[in-house]
């Protein structure tokens, strides 16, 4: 049987232990076909872009965010995929564009 719980507790373990010890941080914009934008904290791990932070603004105005501490909800949910900006279609964004929508 699989143990959800623990699954949970271990991707809650991995998320913040890249946040807490990353040093390199990198932060892009993404607008989806609805005309959601998306906002995205990642660092490196293991060759990669990993998303910590991920925030969504919907078309109707509303703010959803997810990171360790809110890894999902009825909304959705931190994406598991790698992040490649050659190959989304994403925009690199200053940290300080990210944390203002983070921080709204």
């Amino acid at each position: 049987m699989v143990d959800l719980e623990r699954i949970k507790s271990e991707s809650v373990a991995y998320f913040r232990s890249l946040d807490e010890r990353a040093t390199l941080r990198h932060h892009f914009r993404h607008v989806d076909e609805e005309g959601g934008l998306w906002h995205f904290e990642a660092v490196p791990d293991r060759g990669e872009l990993v998303a910590i932070k991920q925030a969504e603004l919907t078309p109707a105005g509303r703010l959803h965010r997810y990171s360790w501490k809110h890894l999902e909800d009825e909304h959705g949910f931190l994406t598991d995929q790698a992040i490649d900006p050659e190959e989304e279609p994403l925009e690199a964004i200053p940290a300080e564009e990210f944390q203002w929508v983070w921080t709204q």
